[in-house]
């Protein structure tokens, strides 16, 4: 008999509990398989062998955005890793092919993993969902059951589980340390910024000082520096396959502001403040409907944020550009991180970070503490009970508690 397979988290909350990227919180998804007649209500299922894995699948194709990526539909590239280990939730007893049962709910708690790991790769925290325009680059993770059936072939069952990560969240508090970073153009003139903060999410301000100094020990030829104009801008750089043979870079300007200065180089130095809001993307349809999102991934209001895969690399950078004449133009890049959350939304979470943490602290992860399988026979007396049905007359009807 074929079976049915589904996946049920706990009650009233989402497969995932905790926070991933947030160590304190243990983040892990908890559920329980459940494995049912397929046809009939109480025809018996043979089982031998049940596994539960998460995996993460990428891809990339870097050609995506190029007009002629009909030639190219080749290039996409794909991996599937198993995140954390594959749990065996059942397997029947040794010397018999399969365990009939009419009924089987298995609980399992998979970690997702958490430390910084370096070169350990089984221990990166693994990247969110994501999907790119034209699915340039994407990565999803699905909860994968493995169902062997006698000696039918083993089948898979796969559950899509969205997964953001909470580490680059703009209240955190090293992101909200100034940053600051110098750049000089032909010894003349010195190019200074400083960024009050480095996180930013959608619709998020973001505020740079700049300050163009002259070189005292050349103050004659640096007063004679015109400065025009200075410009601010945000840029998205995608490395595709930055871990392989031919990284292909991908940048692209998400937001700019231009600030027109025609002032001469003071000898104390010129000092602006200058800003811009980072974009947002507009998730509604033209009629203000908020279309049904993919269960694979999150909806963000932004494109894409900072983040690290296998296949693929995506970086921020705010840039200023001072434009001068009589001494070359200088541009200044400074890395930032961009987080798929605005900044209230980051402080919404905060209080829920905390009481994870509380909630975490008295899991273990050597020893979770499952409540038991419960697995209904097919000779059992009040297997029929389990599934809901009573014998009465002869008939299999509905059970009426």
């Amino acid at each position: 008999m074929a079976a049915f397979v589904r996946i049920s988290g706990p009650p009233n909350s989402n497969f995932l509990v905790g926070y991933p990227g947030i160590s304190a919180t243990l983040p892990r998804i908890e559920g329980k398989v459940e494995i049912r007649p397929a046809v009939g209500v109480s025809a018996p299922v043979n089982v031998s062998l049940v596994t539960v894995s998460l995996q993460r699948r990428e891809s990339i194709n870097p050609v995506a955005d190029s007009v002629i990526r009909s030639q190219l539909s080749s290039a996409r590239k794909e991996i599937t890793d198993i995140v954390g280990k594959e749990m065996l939730l059942f397997r029947c007893p040794a010397g018999k092919e399969s365990e009939a049962v009419l009924c089987m709910d298995l609980p399992f708690v998979i970690f997702i993993p958490y430390g910084r790991g370096g070169e350990e790769i089984a221990r990166r925290v693994p990247p969110a969902s994501l999907q790119l325009d034209k699915r340039s680059a994407e990565t999803f993770y699905e909860l994968v059951v493995t169902v062997q059936q006698g000696h039918q072939d083993q089948r898979k069952y796969a559950f899509p589980v969205p997964i953001s990560r909470y580490d680059t969240l703009s209240t955190f508090g090293m992101y909200n340390r100034p940053e600051s970073a110098e750049r000089v153009s032909d010894q003349l003139v010195t190019l200074g910024i400083s960024l009050p903060r480095w996180s930013y999410g959608p619709l998020d301000p973001v505020s740079v000082y700049i300050k163009l100094s002259p070189n005292p020990e050349w103050l004659s030829k640096a007063k004679k520096v015109t400065i025009q104009s200075i410009t601010v801008g945000i840029d998205e750089e995608i490395i595709y396959n930055h871990e392989g043979d031919e990284p292909k870079r991908n940048v692209k300007t998400l937001a700019k502001h231009q600030q027109s200065v025609g002032v001469r180089m003071p000898e104390a130095g010129y000092f602006t403040n200058l800003g811009l809001v980072f974009p947002a993307r507009e998730l509604r349809d033209s009629e203000g409907v908020l279309p049904r999102g993919r269960k694979e991934y999150p909806m963000y209001s932004v494109a894409g944020f900072t983040t690290t895969g296998t296949l693929y690399k995506i970086e921020y950078y705010l840039t200023v550009k001072a434009r001068m004449s009589a001494a070359r133009d200088i541009l200044l890049r400074q890395p930032i991180v961009v987080c798929p959350f605005d900044h209230a939304g980051c402080k919404e979470e905060m209080e829920a970070i905390e009481q994870a943490a509380k909630d975490a602290a008295h899991i273990s992860p050597d020893n979770p503490m499952l409540p038991a399988a419960t697995i209904i026979k097919a000779d059992n007396p009040a297997g029929l009970r389990a599934l809901g049905v009573a014998m009465v007359q002869g008939q299999r009807k509905p059970l009426i508690e």
